[in-house]
């Protein structure tokens, strides 16, 4: 395990530690303070005299949410702060030292964060106007209930708030808010919740030791892999190392979730219908009430759906890709749906300009770009498959196909996310020039079969009729 990893891991358990008492802090005011305060200087601990680049970033975003139209500040956001993301990664190009890598995780977050604020104010001045002009696309609760305007000062506590300060889940400022100025999570049992997603923690983390031990990464580095290795072997290997992979997202994913369960941020009564990322759903009156009604906020039932991330059974046992990529980095996902993908004025290109915007959302290397604007050529087979192919099937050809979907699933997985861990131009280029670009001519071969077969099925439909 590498020094950064203990680090990370240290930082984690110390915050889901610390919610124990944040979340018994009484005074809001006195709670964002403390929980800012923390957040900084685990920020500043990470990441040194860099912590000029956060706080460069939550400044002018500051000044754009407060004085920009809100008809365009989300735009405004967006560009400046996915432009400061990109240079804060090609700084070694300016002369400025490259800043670490716990410091690109909370750049990432930021990132997030306050353009998901704009956006979050764009749709509040959005649904306003709209309504004014008598057309109905909220609920007035609904309306009402985004009606949240920060100052400068909630803006700040927003963005360094320990609770996600160095990686996810996303969560909106409307739940940050509700967080502070709720008495939800003293109704709920975030110890309970906290322990049910900490006891998997332990079985992810010996099989990445056990795994990383055999089949590292760093082999597919050397010469020795490629010389002394067959292509077969080399193929094979994506299987391993994606095992391992898994387990490491899903341990910084996991704690991730029990920093929020601890300290109590994202517990909403289940009456509200939250969902991942979003939050409450419905309800929004009935639960704004319930904020000033302690006594009768404890009758109810609560969850923490609005912050639930991960689901690591839904992902490797799903039949297809498209089922999997549903469980996984779920919050983010809602941010890249409603910010990116539901607004692109193109339909034909939005998923192909959501899937670069996470692409360039992780990183500047070309690993993070093959892996993850891979992602909509695979699907497109798959759903053709889905409806040519599996769609009408039944009985033991329908568990035959599931088997089949699900084992190609893995594989596309796998053959993606290893250009995820190698990351150079260099080496994503070595490896798949060595086993021949095998993943992108099999898909080709597919979809021509797919396209043939659906072709004879409508021949034999032209036929009958």
């Amino acid at each position: 395990m590498e020094w950064d990893d203990i680090v990370y891991l240290s930082l984690l358990f110390i915050s889901i530690g610390f919610g124990y008492f944040y979340r018994h802090i009484e005074n809001p005011e006195q709670k964002k303070w403390i929980g800012t305060g923390v957040g900084f200087i685990m920020a500043v601990f990470v990441s040194g005299i860099h912590i000029l680049h956060p706080i460069i970033c939550v400044f002018i975003n500051a000044l754009i949410i407060l004085f920009i139209s809100k008809r365009i500040c989300h735009i405004v956001s967006f560009v400046y702060t996915f432009a400061h993301l990109l240079f804060f990664r090609t700084t070694i190009y300016f002369g400025i030292p490259y800043p670490p890598a716990h410091t690109n995780l909370v750049q990432m977050m930021l990132t997030l964060k306050l353009v998901g604020l704009a956006f979050e104010l764009n749709t509040a001045y959005n649904a306003k106007h709209t309504k004014q002009d008598g057309k109905v696309t909220l609920s007035d609760d609904k309306i009402e209930y985004l009606q949240k305007q920060p100052t400068f000062v909630d803006i700040w506590h927003y963005a360094f708030n320990y609770v996600g300060v160095l990686t996810g889940p996303y969560y909106k400022y409307s739940t940050f808010h509700d967080s502070m100025h709720s008495p939800f999570s003293k109704f709920v049992d975030c110890n309970s919740a906290t322990i049910q997603k900490l006891k998997w923690v332990p079985l992810y983390a010996v099989l990445f030791l056990f795994l990383t031990s055999i089949w590292p990464i760093s082999y597919a580095f050397g010469d020795e892999f490629y010389e002394n290795r067959s292509w077969l072997y080399r193929l094979w290997y994506i299987t391993p190392t994606f095992c391992w992979f898994r387990m490491r997202i899903y341990i910084g994913l996991t704690l991730s979730e029990c920093v929020c369960t601890m300290a109590g941020l994202g517990a909403y009564p289940t009456f509200t219908e939250t969902k991942p990322g979003e939050g409450p759903t419905k309800e929004f009156a009935k639960l704004k009430d319930l904020m000033n009604n302690k006594e009768e906020a404890k009758k109810y039932q609560y969850d923490f759906t609005t912050i639930y991330n991960i689901n690591p059974y839904g992902s490797d046992f799903c039949t297809t890709f498209r089922e999997g990529m549903k469980h996984w980095n779920i919050c983010i996902q809602y941010w890249l749906a409603v910010n990116i993908y539901k607004r692109f004025p193109s339909k034909q290109l939005r998923t192909f300009a959501t899937t670069f915007i996470s692409a360039l959302w992780h990183g500047v290397y070309i690993g993070y770009y093959f892996c993850i604007t891979g992602v909509p050529f695979y699907l497109i087979v798959e759903d053709a498959y889905m409806k040519v192919v599996r769609k009408d099937m039944t009985g033991r050809k329908a568990v035959i196909w599931d088997w089949i979907l699900y084992f190609s699933k893995m594989q596309g997985f796998a053959y993606l996310g290893f250009a995820f861990q190698l990351l150079s131009v260099q080496r994503v280029m070595r490896y798949y020039n060595s086993i021949y670009h095998s993943g992108e001519i099999l898909l080709l071969i597919l979809y021509l079969i797919v396209l043939y077969i659906k072709s004879q099925k409508r021949q034999k439909e032209t036929k009958s009729s």
